[in-house]
């Protein structure tokens, strides 16, 4: 984002791998996260009071140095307590010993700090018991995985971005018999050797092996996984058409993803008898038009990304075939409006990537008839005003992209009865404050990007109308301290990018300092100064604030993350 571009709303695989985000939960019980927070419900400001289990929990851990073990305790109860450790980061290896045979279900350390070889002992000593076990992006070894051969009953294993386990590692699963889930992204030290562990684990639904660089004929050994539900082997840049004959018996397979692969047209016919495949994901993948021979024979299909593919228009009139289909991503293809005669019966359609495509006004016409589109995505096509006119009886659409196009303000009251419309993307130069007026009926907008539109103060009266918004992003240069005055009471905002407003000054600061919602703030290349920084005390919730460009420096935004923005996370400059 920045004060460079908008983002820009694509669906794609990240190529760089870069592991982000927390892990996917601390708990199937759950834990008691009020402790995190207030004890105010956000939305209804209704007082939530803990319960005495959870009052009692708290206390203990906040004791936790006086207590030895917990395998006294009842189950559920030790659940709780190791739950909360891991939720306020308070686990360490010392205390972890308090839990050994405590019979816990869930071990959750995804991404915890320090765990490696030493943990897992205890890990591993809730035997039978242990039901799930996340130790993803850890320091854990092959020596470490030894003992986990002693949890017979465990259901689900993570063990992604653990760059220490090799094949050894998974000599020790082998007779973990009842493992439905087994997650192992990102290892480059599994082999084609180290996948034969996988044909005794004849019970797995969902198996995750992303960005494994070396496992192509390995996939031979899941032939007899007869239950397999879901196969993800995103990345795998070995894996190749003979990869995919294997898979062809994987008869209740619903979800492959196998995008940034060499899988052509050829692999894909190994795909055509699995009558439950539901989800398909080829970006990035060397295959044609071609590939539907096979692919519209599979009535299931609901999920299609062929994105960055090498469709062109002759042989796509297959895709008439896919009536099933909800979502179709053909962005960053070489197509154009000939291929959309295809898609008009399609009437089970929710979602269209056409990002980047040779589409122009004329080719809309055949989405008018597609009434269930919730999700729209037109950026950088030929789509100029008169093709949003073939856009004006979708009456649920929700998310509209029409960023890098050549519409202007002539056809944007064509969008002002989309009164769904949650998200709406005019990063387009052309738009002024003359068309921002026509759209004030969308008073559901939650976001809105006008990043390089030509808004003016004068435009940003139109934005009060748009109470709901959730973030904003208005950075063509044209607004001032006035402008900023309208957007003060939009209190839902979460994220706001007024970047390359060159004329705004600490009096804009002081405009949005009652927007306590606000996760992200861009301010760059302002007028802003250190003495307008007092103004973003009361955004306690800021994680992001940029201020490149400006007259802050690193020291000063550091002391006001130090003194008042405890939550800041990044900042610019830095």
């Amino acid at each position: 984002m920045g004060g460079v571009s908008s983002i820009k709303q694509v669906q794609h695989t990240n190529e760089n791998g870069a592991y982000s985000g927390v892990s996917r939960r601390f708990s199937r019980n759950g834990s008691s996260k009020w402790l995190g927070a207030s004890f105010f419900d956000n939305k209804e400001q209704m007082a939530i009071y803990p319960s005495l289990m959870e009052l009692c929990t708290h206390i203990i851990c906040e004791k936790i140095d006086q207590y030895d073990t917990f395998s006294m305790l009842p189950r559920d109860i030790s659940q709780q307590i190791f739950d909360q450790l891991v939720y306020s980061k308070r686990l360490n290896g010392t205390y972890l010993e308090a839990f050994r045979g405590c019979a816990l279900e869930d071990i959750e350390l995804g991404e915890y700090p320090g765990v490696d070889d030493s943990w897992m002992e205890v890990i591993s000593s809730q035997g039978s018991s242990l039901l799930s076990a996340d130790i993803s992006n850890s320091n854990v070894t092959d020596n470490g995985l030894f003992h986990i051969k002693n949890c017979d009953n465990i259901q689900d294993l993570n063990f992604n971005f653990c760059a220490q386990i090799s094949d050894t590692g998974l000599d020790h699963i082998s007779g973990l018999s009842n493992l439905t889930t087994l997650s192992l992204k990102r290892n480059n030290n599994i082999t084609t050797n180290g996948m034969s562990v996988l044909s005794s684990l004849v019970n797995l639904l969902n198996l995750d092996l992303e960005r494994c660089p070396l496992i192509h004929g390995g996939l031979v050994h899941l032939k007899g996984l007869s239950k397999l539900e879901v196969l993800n082997i995103n990345c795998c840049n070995c894996i190749t058409d003979d990869d995919m004959e294997p898979i062809s018996e994987l008869k209740n397979l619903k979800e492959l993803q196998v995008s940034s692969s060499k899988v052509t047209d050829h692999g894909v016919t190994f795909l055509k008898g699995l009558y439950k495949l539901a989800t398909l994901n080829m970006e990035r993948c060397p295959v044609t038009a071609a590939c539907l021979d096979a692919l519209s024979d599979i009535v299931t299909l609901l999920y299609l990304n062929l994105s960055r593919s090498n469709l062109t228009d002759n042989g796509c009139h297959k895709f008439s075939r896919l009536k099933a289909l909800r979502v179709l991503n053909l962005g960053f293809n070489d197509i154009s409006d000939a291929v959309l005669v295809h898609l008009k019966g399609l009437n089970n359609l929710e979602s269209l990537n056409l990002d980047s495509c040779r589409i122009r006004d004329y080719g809309l016409v055949n989405l008018a008839g597609l009434h269930g589109l919730k999700c729209l995505e037109l950026s950088d096509t030929e789509v100029g005003s008169n093709g949003l006119f073939h856009l004006s009886g979708l009456m649920n659409l929700q998310i509209l992209n029409l960023s890098f196009t050549v519409i202007t303000d002539g056809g944007l009251p064509n969008l002002s009865g989309l009164s769904t419309l949650r998200s709406l993307n005019l990063d387009v130069r052309h738009i002024t404050d003359a068309g921002l007026s026509t759209l004030t009926s969308l008073t559901g907008l939650t976001h809105l990007d006008l990043f390089c539109a030509r808004i003016t103060d004068a435009g940003t009266n139109s934005l009060r109308n748009f109470t709901k918004l959730q973030s904003l992003e208005i950075c063509g240069g044209g607004i001032t301290d006035a402008g900023v005055r309208n957007i003060m009471d939009l209190r839902s905002l979460v994220l706001l990018n007024l970047s390359q407003n060159k004329q705004l000054t600490n009096a804009s600061l002081k405009s949005i300092t009652g927007l306590t919602k606000l996760v992200s703030l861009n301010l760059s290349s302002s007028q802003v100064t250190v003495e307008g920084l007092q103004h973003l005390k009361p955004l306690k919730k800021l994680k992001s604030l940029s201020l490149e460009s400006t007259n802050v420096t690193a020291n000063d935004i550091k002391q006001l993350q130090e003194f008042d923005l405890p939550n800041l996370v990044t900042f610019r400059p830095e």
